[in-house]
Parts: C-alpha cells; structure tokens; sequence
C-alpha cells in the first residue's frame, strides 16, 4: 500500500485527477423485461437480482459492468466479459476510455456507488438509480500502475472469498445429503398433527417496545414487550418466504405470516422437527401463484416418520454440527468468509481514498 502512496506522490503531487463517469464510459440500458429469461439459455442475463439469469440471444459483448437500477438489490454491481442481454432497468457501463482499467472502476464503483445512490434518491422512497446520478459521480483516475497494482491486491482478496464461498457451497451440499439420509423414511410413520399442533400468529402493533422478537416469514421485524410463546418451537411460514424455518427455545411473538407450533416433546425433539421441516422444502408446496403460501391443512398431513427419542437425539447432534459450519456466522467457513469480506472492504477502502487535484 505505501508503494502505491509512493507513486501517487511522486506522479500527481497535486492529486489526482477526477472525472465524471460519463467522460469514462458509455452508459446505456438493457431493452428486455426482466421475465426474458429462460432456463437453459446460452448467455448470461443481467437483471436487478444479484446474480444472473439465462437468456437465448445476446444484445451485447465485450468487457461491461452491470448495475442494478432498483429493487432490494439497487446498486449490486456485477463485472462480465463475454455475450450478454440486460433487463431495461440494468444499466450497462461499456466502451471504457483509455486511461482507466475496467477492473479499477469496480472496484472504485462497489465501494462508493451505494452511498452516492442513498444520498441522491428522494427522500422517504425507496432508492432507485436515475441516468443523471450516474452520469454525475465522479471517479478517481491515479496512473495506470497504480490502477494495476490495485486491481491485484483486491482481485486477491476477492479470489479468496470466492474460493471459501465455493467450499461453503460444498459443505452445503454434503449437508443435505446427509440431513436427507439421517431422516429417510424407515421408522414408524405419523403425520405432522399427531406430534404438533399449529398456532397462528397475531398483531403486534399494540404492544409496547421491548425485548422480544417479533418474527416474520422474513425473520425478525422489531421488538415488543409480550410474548405469544415460550417454549421451543419450530416457526413455519404461512406466506412469502416459505423457505424460512425458524428454530427459537426463547420467548417470541409472531406475526400472522408465519405460524409457531406447540410441538409434544412425549414424541419429538423440537429440533428434530426444525431438521425435518428444512428436509422437506415447503417451498415445492407452494398453493398460489403470486405469493407464495402455506396452509394448514397441507401442513398437517405430511408424513414424519418418529425414530425412538435417542435416535433423534443422535440425529440432531450430528445436524447441529453440520449447521454450525455452513450457517453460524461466528464459527467455520462463514466466520471465515466474514473475516475476509471485512478484509477486502477495509484495503478497499485505504487504497481507493485520493486527494482531488
């Protein structure tokens, strides 16, 4: 890092130079509703999602970063070279001048473009990218050896997370490999309303603030001062998320999105049923067509087979590691991958911070 301080001195003793992106690159937008893509396409299809989809044709090739325009992922930045298309609200930075490494830039973009979006969007509404925030940020330009040697050290740091990533996604697998072969069907069967019962949940809006979580299909939404349960239980989704089971042996309240269960510990191990529920993916239960539900009634037919409690027992021990290494963001490769996030953000932001000339 002090070679690069070095030779931005020694080059630019009066700073660096700015330029506005639109005196940087071409900024253009995709043509495509985001519903274009199809599953098994040649190319890749950049939408307002983090990551992208297929599609069968391509609009553009070449080196290109991709920007979501709205959505829950506004600002995500995606660096591609190659054939691609592009949702309209995508838009598409291409045609890069001479002196900047595409790279640099997104780099320079990831760690700065978010706050320019916050700060620009209209206040109260939910943050979207217009053409002239875009056109307006400006953007560092050091010497191209110094671009470079930046582009080394974050590209490093990114290689790293993504390696770690790739072994999470492993681990993932080889958990639920063995989540299905620990609970295949081969003890006696029941169905879930014989060893649980499914409650509703209520409003919360009365209820003062305080300690106890208020949980969601989404997870947890605020805090209030009462609660509807105490005992462990396993939350099940109702509507939206239907993939968001949620273990809790803590006092909750719970929203009418999501249901809590009152589980018969004469019969199962909560856990064993949090274990159970995840093996099944209610998300392929799914009755509507717009957001996605859960009822009841389905619920409370599916088939769980019992083992005797000591083989439950066992059975969520061996699960409960398993979980810890893929999902515990303090311990294994996810703590792991946090630490090198951290990382990569921290020299990103030393080495990406230039005195304007």
């Amino acid at each position: 890092m002090s070679r690069i301080k070095d030779l931005i001195k020694e080059l630019y003793p009066n700073g660096v130079e700015y330029k506005s992106l639109d005196n940087i690159v071409s900024i253009t937008t995709g043509k495509l509703n985001a519903n274009a893509m199809v599953e098994d396409g040649e190319y890749a299809f950049f939408t307002c999602d983090a990551n992208p989809f297929r599609i069968d044709k391509y609009a553009f090739d070449g080196e290109a970063i991709l920007i979501s325009g709205n959505g829950s992922q506004v600002g995500h930045l995606n660096y591609y070279v190659g054939k691609f298309n592009a949702y309209q609200r995508t838009y598409v930075l291409m045609n890069f001048i001479d002196s900047i490494i595409p790279k640099y830039l997104y780099h320079y973009l990831n760690a700065y473009l978010k706050g320019h979006i916050d700060e620009n969007s209209k206040k109260g509404s939910v943050p979207y990218i217009t053409l002239p925030m875009l056109q307006g940020f400006n953007v560092p330009i050091p010497p191209f050896e110094v671009q470079e040697e930046i582009v080394r050290i974050l590209d490093k740091f990114r290689e790293l997370e993504a390696e770690l990533e790739a072994e999470l996604e492993a681990r993932k697998s080889q958990y639920e490999f063995w989540r299905g072969k620990l609970l295949e069907k081969k003890y006696k069967k029941m169905q879930l309303q014989d060893v649980l019962s499914i409650k509703n949940g209520k409003d919360y809006k009365h209820l003062e603030n305080g300690n106890v979580p208020v949980y969601g299909s989404g997870g947890i939404m605020t805090y209030v001062s009462d609660y509807v349960y105490n005992k462990p239980t396993v939350l099940i989704p109702r509507k939206g998320s239907l993939g968001n089971v949620f273990y809790l042996d803590t006092p909750f309240w719970n929203v009418d999105t999501i249901y809590y269960t009152e589980i018969d510990e004469t019969k199962v191990i909560p856990k064993y049923i949090y274990y159970f529920i995840q093996n099944i993916h209610l998300d392929k239960l799914n009755i509507a067509g717009g957001v996605p539900s859960m009822t009841q009634a389905i619920l409370n037919k599916i088939d769980i087979d019992v083992p005797p409690l000591e083989e439950q027992e066992r059975i969520v021990k061996i699960l409960d590691k398993f979980d810890k290494l893929v999902n515990d963001i303090t311990v294994g490769i996810p703590a792991e991958i946090e630490l090198r996030r951290k990382q990569y953000e921290y020299y990103r932001n030393q080495l990406l911070s230039f005195e304007e000339e």
